[in-house]
């Protein structure tokens, strides 16, 4: 008995290792050295331009804005503009309640009348004093004194004429008028409302912001990275969110000498200024900046999907030739988001994976 079951056990892995044999024959086991699966995509390294930008976004702004705000406090009399209104160096914005400003008018002068009276009173005294003196018939005190009067009268005058023009300078400033040209931005205040006054204490009531919309910058922040590869007047490509249809040339202007932090990533303020901005850019609007900062011309190319990370730092390609595929390393130049550079390694014409032959099997 103990021999019959042994002799079907040998039996038995006799013919399973037929069996396995034989699926093995028929190719039901892959080998997996075996990469050259029919359906793996594949590119040809050709010639072409390739070229690697900076893509940032940024707010469109005025390159010059003013904050239009009043030398002298009182209630809004008059707004004679609103937003959008376009404006000359010198039209009148604004009128402050000139009401109070009156009132210290009427009192400058009233000052200016009684020290005139009293400078023509304390002449016709000089002048007698001057003849007794001259005569002997009043002492040098008694002229001295007179004389000091004279000079006190005029001194007073000289102050009222001052505080009068002090007075007229406060009147005309209650016509707040335009210090340049440009538009009207915003218009924060309203008629009857209390305008205080910008002084050195304190910043004042802003009536209005004013900016020359036909000068447009654009404001952005770039990394830490990609900042030491940008220089002024470098040309930028600009397309606004709002205009998809239209591509605007910009030129670098400013590059900040100091990093600052926006939403928690370090950077530098850069500016550039849009030359020829279209009609229907305004202020505010946010656009798409794209800075060249490599390029190559009649460059051997391939995808970036072709390219794989080989030892260290080095980069390979999988390059099929007929059956057969061959791993082989490349010197990468400029590179983008979809095209490489292929300074070592590569002729135009050969055939790569776009897949790695690692992961190729792994879906076998």
């Amino acid at each position: 008995m103990k021999k019959l079951l042994a002799i079907a056990v040998i039996a038995a892995l006799a013919g399973g290792g037929w069996a396995a044999k034989k699926r093995d024959w028929f190719g039901l086991f892959k080998q997996s050295a075996t990469v050259e699966a029919d359906d793996v995509a594949t590119a040809v390294a050709e010639k072409k331009d390739i070229e690697f930008s900076i893509q940032v976004s940024g707010d469109v702004m005025p390159d010059t804005q003013l904050d239009v705000k009043a030398e002298v406090g009182g209630r809004i009399k008059v707004l004679h503009v609103e937003p959008g209104d376009t404006v000359k160096a010198g039209d009148v914005l604004v009128e402050i309640d000139d009401t109070d400003i009156l009132s210290e008018m009427d009192s400058a002068k009233t000052e200016i009348e009684g020290a005139n009276l009293a400078v023509t009173k304390s002449e016709r005294n000089f002048e007698r004093a001057k003849d007794l003196f001259e005569s002997k018939l009043i002492s040098q005190e008694a002229f001295d004194n007179l004389s000091s009067e004279l000079d006190i009268s005029r001194n007073t005058f000289t102050k009222a004429e001052k505080k009068m023009q002090v007075v007229k300078d406060k009147l005309d400033k209650t016509k707040v008028l335009a210090p340049t040209e440009g538009t009207v931005l915003t218009v924060p205040v309203v008629e009857g409302q209390v305008a205080i006054a910008a002084a050195s204490v304190n910043s004042g009531t802003t009536l209005m912001s004013i900016a020359n919309l036909s000068k447009l910058i654009v404001e952005t922040h770039v990394n830490q990275v990609d900042v030491s590869k940008l220089t002024p007047k470098q040309q930028v490509r600009l397309i606004a969110e709002a205009l998809k249809d239209v591509e605007m040339q910009a030129e670098l202007t400013f590059i900040a000498p100091v990093a600052t932090i926006r939403s928690g990533i370090k950077g530098f303020t850069v500016r550039a200024a849009i030359q020829q901005a279209t009609a229907r850019m305004r202020p505010g609007m946010t656009v798409q900046m794209s800075i060249p900062v490599a390029h190559a011309e009649d460059a051997i190319s391939v995808p970036v999907s072709g390219v794989f990370k080989g030892s260290g730092n080095s980069r390979v390609v999988y390059v099929r030739t007929g059956t057969k595929t061959e791993k082989r390393p490349v010197k990468i130049g400029v590179s983008n988001t979809e095209n490489a550079q292929i300074i070592q390694g590569l002729k135009v014409g050969e055939e790569i994976l776009l897949t790695e032959p690692a992961r190729v099997q792994k879906r076998s």
